[in-house]
């Protein structure tokens, strides 16, 4: 069975560990995602004073921003980030790396959950770099197009 976009596109973004997120009127920030395709979603744990928590108070639209070779995704989501009071689901995502950001761990009172809901996604996935090195190497042998990988446009 051919996988579709949509699950390469929840695979690949299960390897990213960085995006930049622009939400609000800020300028995009690094954040670490958390996607969950059985949530239809993409969490992040952040403090009550990042600008990034402020402005999913408001339920605005927000962008990520992928260029992730490790992931073999790259593109622009488009969608809703919002404020998670599902305590379960922060210890579900809980773990060591976000640990480090707060000085009492899970139980520091800055602890907040974000949760980004997808609307639509232009993503070019690619099958790695040893792929991309060989088809272009071939194109230029074979006067042919590389085939670099997939693109395309999601509706979630």
């Amino acid at each position: 069975m051919t996988a579709t976009l949509t699950d390469t596109f929840w695979s690949n973004m299960s390897k990213i560990h960085v995006i930049l997120l622009g939400a609000g009127d800020g300028t995009p920030v690094p954040m670490a995602p958390l996607a969950r395709q059985e949530d239809d979603a993409i969490w992040f744990i952040t403090s009550a004073d990042h600008d990034s928590f402020k402005a999913a108070k408001t339920g605005d639209e927000a962008k990520i921003y992928l260029c992730d070779s490790a992931g073999h995704m790259y593109g622009t989501i488009k969608g809703h980030l919002s404020v998670s009071q599902d305590s379960d689901k922060l210890d579900e995502l809980w773990s060591p790396m976000a640990a480090a950001w707060f000085d009492n761990g899970r139980e520091d009172d800055s602890v907040r959950l974000m949760k980004y809901t997808p609307s639509e996604a232009e993503i070019w996935a690619t099958d790695g770099t040893a792929k991309y090195l060989f088809e272009t190497i071939k194109a230029n042998v074979t006067d042919a197009k590389p085939d670099t990988g997939t693109y395309g446009i999601i509706h979630f």
